[in-house]
């Protein structure tokens, strides 16, 4: 048998799996030239990644690594940005280009892992929801709605004091904030998938309600989910650096943007860069995960025009 004829059924395949999909292929391409087209969302794109970069080497790269924990450095406390402290020292003299650095890594971590957790927990819940109805529909909903009636940010500062101050705390008491969102979210996706004829199909073939659930119905429900999840991440870090702010976050002497930002503003106008560093570094992260989240909006909504 030949390279060729060996080739051939693959070819054949592949070009099978294009005519079948060839619809869905287009408005793909169609999203990535959307996605290409905005300028502001690839500025995103390429900040994000730039962050991520910071956040693997930077611990490796930094000039004083032993400034994201207790070093002390009285001789050197509030110096001014320079060349040897490019954004300047806090108040116990340590380097805050280094911890601001450091903390990028801790900020990313808690945007994604609040997120991971909070969609563990909600998308089940509402596709439980979506896909049965009737009493359980009601009894999820309702405790949706009790913590959507919350704010959230007052809401994360409640279970936050109750579980105790600490980074590991603060994003479990985030986690338990941002649930509901997903949880509505996929209960209206499923509501909507759920009587689509490959949904049918597979239930009169007898697959159990799990199994439709979670193999065919949660599957082509991510779309939005990955919509929302980019446009939550930073609200995520943003709730996290707040907490952190408010002294119920983050502990020293961890490098957390929102307790730099916290301490530094004792120092305001006069000691400027202690606050301002940290502070530039949450609204850049924020803003660039919501240019993102805007260019993936287009890349998974067809329906999406400019």
């Amino acid at each position: 048998m030949t390279t060729e004829s060996l080739g051939a059924p693959r070819q054949l395949g592949l070009a099978g799996w294009r005519a079948r999909n060839q619809s869905l292929i287009d408005e793909w391409r169609r999203g990535i030239y959307r996605f290409r087209q905005s300028r502001l969302s690839i500025v995103g794109l390429v900040v994000i990644l730039f962050l991520v970069a910071v956040a693997l080497v930077g611990p490796f790269l930094v000039p004083y690594p032993d400034d994201g924990s207790t070093a002390l450095h009285v001789a050197d406390r509030l110096k001014a940005p320079n060349a040897a402290h490019w954004f300047g020292t806090d108040d116990l003299g340590r380097d805050i280009f280094t911890r601001v650095v450091l903390g990028t890594g801790i900020a990313l971590e808690v945007g994604v892992l609040v997120l991971v957790v909070a969609m563990g927990i909600g998308v089940p819940l509402g596709a439980t929801a979506g896909y049965f109805g009737g009493f359980v529909d009601d009894l999820i909903m309702r405790v949706t709605d009790i913590f959507l009636t919350i704010p959230g940010l007052i809401l994360a500062f409640g279970f936050a004091a109750a579980l105790g101050p600490g980074l590991t705390n603060a994003m479990l008491a985030v986690s338990l904030v941002w649930w509901p969102g997903f949880c509505r979210l996929t209960r209206g996706q499923v509501l909507q998938i759920r009587e689509e004829d490959y949904v049918t199909t597979a239930r009169s073939l007898g697959a159990s309600p799990w199994r439709v659930l979670f193999v065919h119905i949660i599957p082509n429900s991510l779309s939005p989910l990955i919509v929302k999840a980019s446009l939550d991440i930073g609200f995520v870090i943003l709730t996290a650096a707040a907490l952190g702010f408010l002294g119920i976050g983050a502990q020293p002497p961890t490098p957390d943007w929102g307790a730099m930002v916290s301490y530094g503003r004792k120092y305001l106008p006069v000691w400027w860069w202690y606050a301002v560093f940290p502070g530039m570094a949450i609204f850049m992260t924020v803003f660039a995960f919501n240019l993102l989240g805007d260019g993936l909006r287009d890349l998974f909504d067809p329906r999406t025009r400019r």
